[in-house]
């Protein structure tokens, strides 16, 4: 069962195309923590999974993982990937190597 959600809108030739981002409980095994995601582009999915010490490392890597595969899509270097009207980038962290890479209030925030 996922835990959270986010839709972002990929804008086309006269369409708007939902791009769906879920992140999944954490769950522990024998050496660490993970935390899976997937995110739902309109010609394939993306599925992979942070991992960490614990549960809230986890989330994070999982948080940066899912801003690293936007940030570095080609849907973001087109310029049609948006989240909503109010907020300019994402709402994704990504990690310190690619922060150049943001956008917007990503940039101002992250």
């Amino acid at each position: 069962m996922n835990i959270i959600r986010r839709t972002l809108k990929l804008h086309g030739h006269h369409t708007v195309v939902d791009v769906s981002v879920r992140i999944f409980g954490p769950t522990k095994d024998e050496k660490a923590w993970s935390c899976r995601w997937e995110i739902d582009w309109p010609d394939r999915q993306r599925t992979n999974s942070g991992r960490g010490a614990d549960a809230i490392q986890a989330l994070l890597h999982a948080f940066q993982m899912i801003g690293s595969e936007l940030y570095c899509s080609e849907e973001h270097r087109s310029g049609n990937l948006m989240w909503n009207d109010s907020w300019h980038g994402y709402g994704f962290p990504v990690p310190a190597g690619i922060h150049d890479l943001l956008i917007g209030d990503d940039a101002k925030y992250f």
